[in-house]
C-alpha cells in the first residue's frame, strides 16, 4: 500500500509585545473593566526584549535550533537560562520583530486597511527590503500615511491602533461601518493570522526548494474566522495565504477544530493526496492574538516576565511517496468519536491503543509521541502543571494495565517516548504539529522509526455541544518502496494472477 509523505516544514514566531497589551484577551478585557489596575500599569516593565525571546529556549526549538532532546539538558526556569549566541533564524523558519511583521501585515492587506505612519512605514520597508523572503514583495506596502490622519481614523472611524514600544505608528480600519463581523478589532486579528501564515509558508518553500506552482491545494487551520455579517466565518484563509506566497496554481479551504484542527488537517491532506486528488497539499496556519499574554496575570504575580509574547506558525508539505521521506500512515488513525466520552481513560484508548491495536502494535513501538507540546514555563505557574508530562504519564500508564511494561519502567517510559513542551499558548499551535520538522529528521537521518501525533481539541468552548474533540496519526520510517498515489492492480496483471492461480489449481489437481 502506498502512503503519502511529509516532505517539508517551516515555523515561524513574532515576537508581538504591543500587539500582547492591546489585543491579548486578559490585557483586553483588564484594561477594559480596570484601566487603572497594577497590571495594566506594569505591563511594559514585565515584558521582554526582542533579544531574550530570541534566546528563549522554547522559541529556539520552536524554529529547528534546539532539539526538544538538548532543550531537556537546559536548566528550568527556561526563562533564566538564556540559550547563548541564539539566531533568528533556524533550521526550520525564524523569529521574526515586530516592527517587521507590521510591514507583513501592510504586504498581506489588500483592501488598503492597514496604516503605518510615514517615517515608520519607510523603516519598516527598508528592513524587509534587506529579508531574503519579502525584497521582491516590499511593492505591496503601498505608502505611508500622515500621524494626524492615522488619529482621524481612531478618533472618528473606530479604527484599531497600532504600537510600537507603546507609540502609536499605525492603525487598522474597518472594513465596514455597521458589519460587526468587519470591525477594526477583527479584521486586525484576521491579517494577523493571514500575515504569520504567509511568513510559514514563505519559509517552507524556501527552505526545502519547493517549486510554489507545483502547490495543488491549502489547507488553513488557525483558530480565527473570516467572513461578512452574512457568512462569519466563511474564510478562506488558505486562498488567501496561497495567493500572498504566489501559489498561484493551487485552491484551498479552512479546516476548524479548536487545538486538534492541525492534526485534522494533516489526515486531510494526506487523504487527499493518497487518494490522488492533488499532488502537493500544503497545511497552513498562522497566528491568534488572542492567547498573547494569556496567563499574564499569573506570570506577573510570580515575579516572571510575560512568557506568552509571541505569535506562532506552520506550514508542512504533504506529497505522495517519495521513498525518503516519512509516510503517513492513513491507515493507522485514532478518532475519539461521538460516543467515546470525556474521561481521560476513555480519550487515550480512543486516540492512542485503537490505530496501535489496528497495526498490531504496542504502546512501547511508537518511538516519540507528540501530544500538545505545552511550554511548563507558561502552564506551570499558570496552575495547568506540565501538560506534555501528564499526558506521557497517562499512554504509559495504559501501557502497563495493558500488560506490554512494567510499572517501574514508567518514569523512562516518560523521558524515552516523550518530550519537553516547546510550544507557544496559541491554541491550535501546540497539539502535536511542532514536532513534525524534528519528526522528518529523526525518522530519516535519525534513529527513530515511529512517531504518533495526536491533536486534541475542546469544542464546549463554542457552546454548541459539550462534547470534546481529538485526532491521530502514525508516521513512520520509509521503507524506500514507492508505488503510485490511488495505484491499483491492473487488467493485465489480474490476468496473469488469475491464470498463475489456475496453473497452481492444475497443478495440485495432477499430483493428487
Amino acid at each position: 500500500m502506498s502512503f503519502p509523505v511529509i516532505k517539508g516544514n517551516g515555523f515561524a514566531l513574532v515576537h508581538a509585545p504591543d500587539i500582547m497589551h492591546w489585543h491579548g484577551t486578559t490585557q483586553s478585557l483588564e484594561r477594559a473593566s480596570q484601566p487603572d489596575s497594577e497590571y495594566i500599569k506594569t505591563l511594559k516593565e514585565n515584558t521582554r526584549s526582542f533579544e531574550e525571546a530570541v534566546g528563549y529556549a522554547p522559541n529556539q526549538t520552536y524554529i529547528g535550533g534546539l532539539h526538544p532532546e538538548k532543550l531537556r539538558e537546559v536548566t528550568k526556569p527556561w526563562y533564566e537560562n538564556a540559550v547563548k549566541e541564539a539566531d533568528r533564524t533556524g533550521p526550520f523558519g525564524e523569529i521574526m520583530p515586530q516592527d517587521e511583521f507590521y510591514g507583513l501585515m501592510k504586504i498581506a492587506d489588500v483592501f488598503d486597511l492597514v496604516s503605518l505612519e510615514e517615517n515608520f512605514w519607510q523603516k519598516v520597508k527598508t528592513k524587509l527590503e534587506a529579508h531574503p523572503l519579502f525584497a521582491d514583495d516590499t511593492a505591496k506596502m503601498g505608502h505611508g500615511d500622515a500621524l494626524s490622519d492615522i488619529q482621524n481614523y481612531l478618533d472618528k472611524y473606530h479604527a484599531d491602533p497600532i504600537y510600537q514600544d507603546g507609540e502609536l505608528v499605525g492603525c487598522v480600519k474597518r472594513a465596514h461601518d455597521l458589519d460587526l463581523s468587519l470591525t477594526a478589532h477583527i479584521i486586525y486579528e484576521n491579517l494577523v493570522s493571514k500575515a504569520s501564515g504567509m511568513l510559514a509558508m514563505k519559509h517552507l518553500i524556501d527552505k526545502n526548494n519547493i517549486d510554489v506552482k507545483s502547490i495543488d491545494y491549502v489547507i488553513e487551520c488557525s483558530e480565527e474566522a473570516c467572513g461578512d455579517m452574512n457568512q462569519r466565518g466563511g474564510g478562506n484563509f488558505a486562498k488567501a495565504i496561497a495567493e500572498s506566497v504566489g501559489a498561484i496554481n493551487a485552491t484551498g479551504s479552512d479546516v476548524r477544530g479548536f487545538c486538534a484542527a492541525p492534526t485534522h488537517a494533516l489526515i486531510e491532506a494526506a487523504a487527499l493526496v493518497k487518494a490522488g486528488v492533488y499532488e502537493n497539499v500544503v497545511v497552513v496556519a498562522g497566528g491568534a492574538t488572542a492567547k498573547l499574554g494569556m496567563n499574564g496575570k499569573d506570570h506577573v504575580k510570580k515575579g516572571m516576565p510575560l512568557l506568552e509574547d509571541v505569535l506562532g506558525a506552520f506550514a508542512f508539505l504533504v506529497t505522495a511517496n517519495d521513498g525518503i521521506n516519512p509516510i503517513i500512515r492513513t491507515d493507522l488513525i485514532g478518532r475519539h468519536t461521538v460516543g467515546t466520552g470525556s474521561s481521560p481513560q476513555a480519550v487515550i484508548t480512543s486516540l492512542i491503543t485503537a490505530p496501535l491495536e489496528k497495526g498490531g502494535l504496542k504502546i512501547t513501538d511508537i518511538d516519540k509521541y507528540s501530544v500538545e507540546m505545552q511550554n511548563p514555563d507558561v502552564t506551570k505557574p499558570a496552575g495547568a502543571g506540565d501538560v506534555p508530562e501528564a499526558n506521557y504519564k497517562m499512554i504509559g500508564a495504559l501501557g502497563v494495565k495493558r500488560g506490554e511494561m512494567d510499572r517501574k519502567e514508567l518514569p523512562d517510559f516518560v523521558i524515552k517516548h516523550g518530550m519537553p513542551g516547546w510550544a507557544p499558548t496559541q491554541g491550535h499551535i501546540p497539539s502535536g504539529v511542532p514536532y513534525l520538522g524534528f519528526a522528518q529528521q529523526d525518522l530519516t537521518s535519525g534513529e527513530l522509526n515511529k512517531a504518533m501525533i495526536v491533536g486534541k481539541g475542546s469544542l464546549f468552548l463554542g457552546r454548541m455541544t459539550n462534547l470534546f474533540d481529538g485526532v491521530s496519526v502514525i508516521l513512520e520510517r520509509n521503507s524506500g518502496k514507492v508505488e503510485a498515489a490511488g495505484a491499483g492492480v491492473s487488467k493485465e496483471e489480474i490476468k496473469e494472477m488469475i491464470l498463475e492461480a489456475m496453473k497452481d489449481v492444475a497443478n495440485q489437481l495432477m499430483k493428487e
